[in-house]
């Protein structure tokens, strides 16, 4: 579904040129939830945007089935806007008639439990709500591919636990491949099929492993705590060699 091939991203030219990915080469199975970790700066965010389309390799080859949906941190909704039109807008761009929009709008919010706010505006809604908006408007460009960038790492623990179940339930559901990049490595270890570490700039791939734990998963549990220290262990290891 999505297959990375030795792809490289340099921004500037000569002494000053900045390297964010080098030779990066990657590949994701239709279905697979596969979770990015790595320092600041090691090009997770670069890859989700060449990935989209928002920018372009300087080397190297990218596919990523049809139209792939990102989604950021902040959810970015329109302020002016209701909660149903918010999640709407991009099927109104694709001129989809207005019933058809409705019902496909109804059947997005009560997929992430929102329809009772449909006529709320954002700033009626607690941040997850927020979110689970932006998931729903995403969620409403109809692709396969889930690119998301952090999403929920501006939420509180129990808000953040919650949308994960909400996330597993509704990537299950519809058979969806997600690339989720993290800073939180125990979010990875509870979330994903796949984990892979980026090393320091320019973001190589340093490690990557399958986690077998049974879904579902708790974030706290004894499994997943351990999965993520091993990660982190692996992460600390990264960040210290390169700082020398």
């Amino acid at each position: 579904m999505i297959s990375i091939r030795n792809v490289s991203r340099t921004y500037g030219h000569g002494p000053g040129a900045v390297t964010a990915l080098d030779r990066l080469s990657l590949e994701i199975e239709p279905g697979e939830f596969v979770c990015v970790v790595g320092a600041s700066g090691c090009g997770k965010s670069t890859l989700l945007s060449l990935i989209a389309g928002l920018d372009t390799p300087t080397g190297g080859e990218i596919t990523a089935g049809r139209n792939p949906a990102l989604m950021f941190q902040e959810p970015a909704l329109f302020p002016w806007l209701t909660v149903e039109k918010n999640v709407g807008l991009p099927l109104k761009l694709r001129k989809v008639p207005r019933a058809e929009r409705e019902a496909k709008v109804a059947e997005l919010l009560a997929t992430v439990n929102l329809l009772e706010f449909a006529r709320k505006r954002p700033h009626e809604l607690s941040g997850g709500m927020r979110q689970r908006v932006a998931l729903a408007r995403t969620l409403a460009l109809d692709s396969p591919v889930l690119l998301m960038d952090e999403p929920f790492g501006a939420l509180d623990a129990m808000t953040r636990d919650l949308l994960h179940d909400e996330l597993e339930r509704i990537v299950q559901q519809r058979g969806l491949t997600v690339l989720f990049v993290t800073h939180n490595v125990r979010e990875a270890a509870r979330l994903g099929d796949r984990i892979v570490l980026l090393s320091s700039r320019p973001g190589r791939l340093k490690w990557q492993g399958r986690v077998d734990i049974p879904r579902p998963r708790r974030i706290d549990s004894p499994e997943v705590s351990s999965l993520a220290a091993e990660i982190t262990d692996r992460l600390r290891d990264e960040v210290a060699s390169h700082a020398r």
